[in-house]
């Protein structure tokens, strides 16, 4: 099946905005069953010419990071590429921000909170060390109020991120197209387990994270991510294991 044949049943968001989530969920089923059919690349095109712009793409600039970020801008270059930066990235991670950025020319648009670390452990002490209400607290003002705000001023109406189902239980039953904040969504790598990760990276040149050789399976702020260990699931590395979710990709 090519891009092309695939019919979009509901194109209209402000209508499925209108609609309760299982209802929007079955008046794209039709839609989702066509596009889990196609390969990544197809979905990618697809959505570019059937979604409403604008277009963004958001990176956490994680392990896997490279293949997204390749996967949309072989299509769409100049894609806005939405970095929630939190402040307490790893080192790695901000120089490995800076590798992509320059070997992909990612038009790379960062966003932050609007009260800096210092000033939100003054106020309120570090909140990742009081309990998931602290997390949660913690990650609405570093990433969630962030990416409202770069939704809205880039006017954003099709959201490409990188989110897979085997990556953790919240995760298994994503489809490939839904609607979050207000605008579409789009996970065209949703159904890639590891091994098609890795063929992607090896085709194209790309790189995992530095931390991925170090034992990391999933990375985050230095605080709240632990390298993997035997008997541990994924999303465990994350949070202390109270969460999975950062808040970006839910609701």
């Amino acid at each position: 099946m090519h891009a092309s044949e695939v019919h979009m049943s509901v194109l209209d968001l402000h209508a499925l905005n209108a609609l309760e989530k299982e209802a929007r969920a079955d008046a794209l089923a039709d839609t989702n069953a066509q596009l889990e059919a196609l390969s990544a690349e197809a979905r990618v095109n697809w959505a570019l010419e059937n979604l409403p712009g604008e277009f963004v793409l958001s990176s956490s600039f994680g392990i896997q990071a490279a293949v997204c970020l390749h996967l949309v801008t072989q299509q769409r270059p100049d894609i806005p590429v939405i970095l929630t930066d939190t402040g307490y990235l790893f080192p790695e991670t901000y120089r490995f921000i800076d590798e992509l950025t320059e070997k992909l020319n990612l038009n790379l648009k960062i966003y932050r909170a609007e009260q800096s670390p210092a000033w939100q452990e003054a106020r309120y002490g570090k909140l990742w060390e009081q309990g998931v209400e602290g997390i949660e607290k913690y990650n609405d003002i570093n990433k969630v109020e962030p990416m409202n705000r770069a939704l809205k001023e880039l006017n954003a109406q099709t959201w490409f991120a990188g989110l897979r189902r085997d990556q953790s239980g919240s995760r298994a039953n994503l489809p490939v197209l839904g609607v979050q904040r207000g605008v579409f969504k789009i996970l065209p790598i949703i159904d890639w387990d590891n091994r098609t990760v890795y063929q992607y990276l090896q085709k194209h040149g790309l790189k995992y994270h530095p931390l991925w050789d170090e034992g990391y399976l999933s990375v985050g702020d230095t605080h709240t991510t632990r390298k993997w260990e035997p008997g541990m699931a994924e999303e465990e590395t994350r949070f202390f294991g109270l969460k999975r979710e950062c808040g970006l990709h839910e609701g």
